[in-house]
């Protein structure tokens, strides 16, 4: 007990218990410089989020529904879909509580929660983009071997072990959060939780989880990179024996949607981290935009790709929305 002036007397443990206590909330942010116009901002997000959730239900749909899809190349965009919606829909509430004006405030609990989903699925989809450079590498460079190589079974073997691949080396990082001070501001850069920005708010050694982050996005990332970069080394090699212009013209187009799917996972991905760790005096914005480009880029553009560049996906999305005499007359 510490004896101040004027009689009163202080518990320094009921003070440090006190400072504590706040880590429980914390504060989002929204897009800096521009909060009088978040309630106009919103809707272009809500139409984002709501084509993306769309998009990705349509091509689950049409893979489940048309016999003619249970093929491999199907079953993995089916995975891809899975995977953008579990990496954007964790951060619809967050999002739009802060737009609408109706409370800045996330628990610590549901932070951890949301943080944990976004970086499992975000690890998960670089893993089906490789098991994709895989599922082209076999269907260009071993055609007759593509539908015995590639079993339903073995397909459901890849999908549990790239969840499980990527959920596992995130527990490590959020388990410990729950036992570091946050004694700082506890304003987040973004409107959503990310390790990478909470752990800079920790008034203790946060040496681990900084050096165990950058080793696990290394390893996963960088194995998952090298595998696409090697598969379609590969693939190359395998197209140029190709006589005609137009055969390799059309194995290579088949390669053509993964190849966006890839670079607007990644771009966006690593620019956000290199922001994170190594850029101290970043703008707020610019830190901002990187974030909703990162989770709102690939739901939103992946559907659409795939549904412009893939034939089968394209018929079933006609099938859905015209009448089937109508829907036969436009294919």
């Amino acid at each position: 007990m510490l004896k101040l002036g004027c009689g009163l007397t202080v518990n320094p443990m009921a003070t440090l218990n006190s400072s504590y206590s706040l880590s429980s909330t914390f504060y989002l942010t929204g897009i800096p410089g521009y909060e009088e116009f978040h309630h106009w901002i919103s809707i272009p997000f809500c139409l984002l989020y709501l084509v993306g959730i769309m998009g990705n239900c349509t091509i689950l749909h049409i893979v489940r529904t048309n016999p003619r899809l249970h093929q491999p190349m199907y079953y993995f965009l089916a995975m891809l879909s899975l995977t953008d919606m579990g990496m954007s829909v964790p951060t619809i509430i967050s999002l739009f509580k802060v737009l609408w004006s109706i409370s800045r405030e996330i628990q610590f609990n549901i932070c951890v929660v949301q943080m944990f989903f976004i970086h499992t699925f975000s690890f998960t989809e670089s893993s089906v983009l490789l098991a994709m450079a895989l599922d082209r590498y076999v269907a260009i460079c071993h055609p007759l071997r593509y539908v015995t190589l590639l079993t339903p079974r073995l397909i459901t073997k890849i999908g549990i072990a790239a969840l499980l691949r990527s959920a596992l080396p995130t527990i490590p990082l959020v388990a410990r959060l729950p036992f570091f001070p946050f004694c700082r501001s506890h304003i987040l850069s973004h409107s959503y939780c990310l390790h990478q920005d909470i752990i800079r708010l920790a008034c203790a050694n946060t040496k681990f989880n900084v050096i165990y982050g950058t080793v696990v996005i290394t390893m996963l990332w960088g194995m998952d990179s090298l595998g696409i970069f090697v598969s379609y080394v590969f693939i190359l090699h395998s197209v140029l024996r190709i006589s005609s212009h137009e055969g390799r013209f059309k194995a290579l187009n088949t390669c053509a949607s993964h190849i966006c799917a890839v670079l607007i996972l990644y771009v966006p991905m690593i620019g956000l981290s290199i922001i994170h760790r190594f850029v101290k005096h970043s703008s707020p914005l610019s830190l901002v935009l990187m974030g909703h480009i990162y989770l709102l880029v690939p739901p939103v553009l992946n559907p659409i790709i795939y549904s412009v560049k893939t034939k089968q996906i394209r018929q079933g999305i006609l099938h859905l929305l015209l009448p089937p005499k109508i829907s036969s007359a436009v294919i």
